[in-house]
């Protein structure tokens, strides 16, 4: 063989060997990035995982304040309703007379020196004091007033009850 034979023998050789190394890189280099991929996939499936944990924590802890909420109106509702009925017989009770308001009159104001007896009425819980009845249409007032204020007082417990079970959720 002589030598330009020999050389381009030795240049096939060589090109042979650099290409079956880069061949040999290409495999390895594939091998690295299909690894690091299912590395990343995993990281990725983790983070997803966790990520639908903690949402699906905060769906119940959201699902129980509402709950919570929902028992807490349907008690105020229904103290209101029956705050309304009693209110209703009241007003009713007063209308057919089978209920008088009256007041106590001050024994030492020399206006209230009236014949108004000092004895109790059936309906009565002071005895010995002196009593004023009420017109019946001053009365329906009264009644009419006070189940206006408890009406607002069991509304402002509603809201009391309803910021106090938010603020204590977002403390958890």
């Amino acid at each position: 063989m002589t030598t330009p034979q020999k050389l381009a023998v030795l240049l096939i050789a060589m090109a042979i060997a650099f290409c079956a190394a880069w061949q040999v890189q290409a495999w390895r280099y594939a091998g690295k990035l299909a690894s690091q991929a299912a590395l990343q996939a995993d990281d990725l499936n983790n983070l997803t995982q966790a990520a639908l944990r903690q949402q699906q924590t905060e769906q119940d802890k959201r699902q129980a304040t509402e709950q919570q909420l929902a028992v807490s109106d349907q008690q105020h509702t229904r103290e209101l309703s029956d705050a309304k009925r009693n209110q209703a017989l009241l007003r009713d009770r007063l209308a057919t007379a089978d209920v008088r308001l009256s007041v106590i009159l001050d024994a030492k104001d020399p206006a209230s020196g009236s014949n108004v007896s000092a004895t109790p009425s059936t309906v009565g819980v002071v005895h010995g004091a002196r009593r004023a009845q009420l017109d019946p249409a001053h009365a329906q007032r009264i009644i009419g007033i006070t189940d206006a204020g408890d009406q607002g007082l069991i509304a402002l417990k509603a809201c009391q009850a309803y910021v106090s079970t938010i603020i204590q959720k977002l403390r958890q």
